[in-house]
């Protein structure tokens, strides 16, 4: 046989085979990976005292009323404002708050408790202020029943035992977290996005790996046996919130001057948008008790039809909103039992008041869960809601999910990204 005859079949196979690689290469979106000028001003940074002979636990933060410290504060790190408006684009982030105070909140959210939701717009790290902040807010709305509260954060990360002690304050009274367009949700704040009753993401979400502070370790295998201290405790909150352990994996193999950004099926796959899989079990139980098996079942397909219809990487809140309430019609909602359980109900709440106050301001509002006593379980997750002028003009309005977008570069203490 010649040599040319044996060329020939294997140059065909080379060019086959490279074609398939180039297909496959093709196919999987490329890693991004972005610098950040310093780690220390944002990321995750870990302060607490671990003990490298066990795992520790960092207990889990009460959020009820008894617990709340009304010592005074400031917001050294960053800057907080309240709206009782979720329609951002058209009416702004509401009145920057100056004090923090019992009687300042209560003032600030009076307004707010009438249509039963509150916007917190929070930009900065996350610190222990940021913590008593959520705590605060929580029990005010307690006392004004607003059972409707959004997160709307630009962030770029800060302390890993704060950011974890927010957090299950967040999954303890039901928050709906926003990441809008613009906005980043870096390192520490990753794990906010876990205690969210619903996430809405359209900025960008970014981890790196936990930055040990104060630390006495002299060689790599002691720092690594604190960290992997560290580590546990991360994993220990994700797994009770329903996002994969992997995040805290991942985070381990970004070292802590790069941030890895998370792709928008990255963000679903580890569970840290659109419906937290864990409040979703709680409420599929409250609800088929309260409104029935037929209304969880269509639910739970309007879930779904969102899922694949409206939420989209190249849509902001508003388009993601507007198509939920297109699709409610088409899944019987809102409910004649269950109004207030259905999804995107503030909605219809809202559209009442505005018709009977003969206001024709257009809202766009999203469905957060609603406020219940605790110990019971969170209310489902729904999505942003359109203006009403838009809404109206839809014979039926449908559930959604929501969780909205921002964030910026770095934060303090630990820091992770």
């Amino acid at each position: 046989m010649s040599i040319r005859r044996l060329t020939v079949p294997l140059l065909l196979a080379c060019v086959a085979l490279a074609a398939c690689q180039r297909s496959a290469q093709d196919a999987a979106p490329p890693v991004e990976t972005v610098e950040v000028a310093s780690p220390e001003e944002g990321g995750a940074l870990s302060t607490a005292p671990v003990d490298v002979a066990s795992t520790p636990a960092l207990p889990v933060a009460d959020p009820g009323p008894a617990s709340v410290d009304w010592s005074p504060m400031t917001l050294p790190t960053g800057a907080a404002s309240i709206s009782c408006e979720l329609d951002y684009a058209n009416t702004g982030d509401g009145d920057v708050l100056a004090d923090f105070d019992r009687d300042a909140l209560h003032e600030a959210m009076a307004d707010c408790a009438e249509r039963g939701v509150f916007r917190l717009r929070f930009k900065g790290r996350v610190t222990q202020e940021f913590t008593h902040l959520i705590q605060r807010l929580a029990a005010v709305a307690e006392d004004l029943s607003i059972g409707k509260r959004v997160l709307d954060i630009d962030s770029s990360g800060g302390m890993v035992e704060e950011a974890i002690r927010a957090g299950d304050v967040i999954a303890e009274t039901r928050w709906t977290i926003w990441v809008r367009e613009g906005a980043v949700c870096h390192s520490a704040c990753v794990f906010l996005l876990a205690g969210g009753d619903t996430r809405l993401i359209g900025g960008r979400v970014g981890i790196h790996r936990i930055i040990r502070m104060s630390s006495s370790a002299t060689t790599r295998a002691e720092l690594n046996r604190e960290l992997r201290a560290v580590y546990g405790r991360v994993r220990d909150y994700l797994e009770r919130n329903g996002a994969a352990t992997a995040v805290a994996d991942l985070m381990m193999a970004v070292p802590n001057r790069n941030l890895r950004i998370l792709a928008p099926d990255e963000l679903k796959l580890y569970g840290l948008d659109g419906v937290n899989p864990a409040q979703d079990d709680l409420d599929r139980l409250r609800l088929m008790r309260k409104c029935g098996e037929d209304f969880v079942v269509r639910r739970d397909a309007y879930v779904r039809a969102f899922d694949s219809s409206c939420s989209a990487p190249d849509r902001d809140v508003e388009q993601m909103a507007n198509c939920g309430l297109e699709l409610r019609g088409k899944f019987g909602f809102p409910d004649g039992q269950c109004p207030s359980e259905s999804p995107l109900s503030e909605f219809d709440l809202v559209d009442a008041l505005t018709a009977a106050a003969g206001n024709a301001s257009r809202l766009r509002i999203l469905d957060v869960p609603a406020a219940e006593p605790r110990p019971a379980a969170r209310q489902p997750r729904s999505a942003p809601t359109p203006s009403p002028a838009t809404a109206r003009s839809r014979a039926a309005a449908e559930p959604v999910e929501a969780a909205e977008p921002s964030a910026d570069d770095q934060a303090e203490a630990p820091v992770m990204e």
